[in-house]
């Protein structure tokens, strides 16, 4: 089976990448706008017609698409996410190939959420914040393409290589320069959030069973269980033998635009206080569940975190 990946340098498609390359059966070839990719291509300014004539040559069976941007201003963010994903979909409409496509989005296009709830795909989507609208644009333009596709909806991604910006870094890097100063107490804030951690390893698992199958539409990629940041965070001192205290404070806000002017909210990512994925259809459809615990991927990312002290 060969197979194209986009994105191969970004934090879910490196381990896509290990994964699909573990898999004999698979020929990778990787297109991205870094040195490291095989052939060099930037989906959010190429045209359809260049994309098109690559896909010809190469004729992949499959194009798994991990490419684009988590931050920015709401253009650049629409460019890389959505602009580049409508190029993909009209490259694979004009091409002979007829390959499948795995695309990933992302729970932030599912917005907040009522507490206690499992978000199940048929879910209404109301995204929060500009980086969910332009994932949801994304995803309405492949399920409107007429393509043979599936898009996995991933929950909050973690484990090792872990980016810094997002919760769980920020909270191993807070501990590293606290434990580096001989500090004996941390101050933390946003902890009462309660996010459905999922390692990237058995994300990268679920986009290769998403390749094998024929399930199409909106799959949610997720453990099925919410935990809260000050239990993550608890577990995290643990781990990294922090013997000092963790004191909580008050979330801060971040401003955001409004019809009727600039409000604030202390959830950046636009999902609410509280987001957990239904998996019921992983399981049913990709035959696909987590198999790594929060444990473990605390234990890696604090393991990174230390190699840095």
């Amino acid at each position: 089976m060969r197979v194209l990946l986009l994105g191969a340098g970004g934090y879910l498609g490196r381990f896509v990448a290990d994964r699909l390359l573990a898999d004999p059966a698979v020929q990778l070839t990787a297109l991205g706008r870094g040195d490291d990719a095989d052939v060099r291509f930037d989906l959010s300014t190429g045209s359809p017609g260049a994309l098109t004539r690559f896909l010809d040559a190469v004729h992949p069976g499959v194009v798994v698409n991990c490419a684009g941007a988590i931050r920015g201003t709401a253009s650049e963010l629409a460019r890389h996410n959505t602009v580049a994903t409508a190029t993909l979909c009209e490259s694979l409409r004009r091409s002979g190939c007829r390959a499948r496509l795995v695309h990933l989005g992302c729970a932030a296009e599912y917005g907040p959420s009522q507490n206690g709830s499992s978000i199940a795909e048929d879910a209404v989507a109301r995204p929060g914040g500009p980086y969910g609208v332009s994932k949801l644009a994304a995803t309405e333009l492949v399920l409107g393409s007429g393509l043979d596709a599936i898009v996995l909806r991933v929950f909050s991604p973690t484990g090792p290589g872990t980016p810094a910006g997002s919760p769980l870094g920020r909270l191993a890097d807070s501990l590293r320069r606290a434990m580096q100063h001989g500090d004996s107490e941390l101050k933390l804030s946003g902890l009462a959030v309660q996010r459905d951690f999922v390692d990237v390893r058995d994300v990268a698992r679920a986009v290769h069973a998403a390749t094998l199958s024929a399930a199409q539409g909106v799959v949610n990629i997720g453990t099925g269980h919410a935990v809260r940041l000050r239990e993550a965070a608890m577990s995290l001192a643990r781990i990294s033998g922090f013997a000092g205290t963790l004191h909580e404070l008050e979330a801060p806000t971040v401003p955001r635009q409004h019809p009727d002017g600039p409000v604030s909210t202390p959830y950046p990512d636009g999902c609410g206080a509280w987001q957990q994925a239904d998996v019921r259809t992983a399981r049913d459809r990709l035959g696909w569940r987590a198999r790594i615990g929060l444990e473990e991927s605390l234990a890696d990312i604090w393991m990174e975190a230390a190699c840095r002290m």
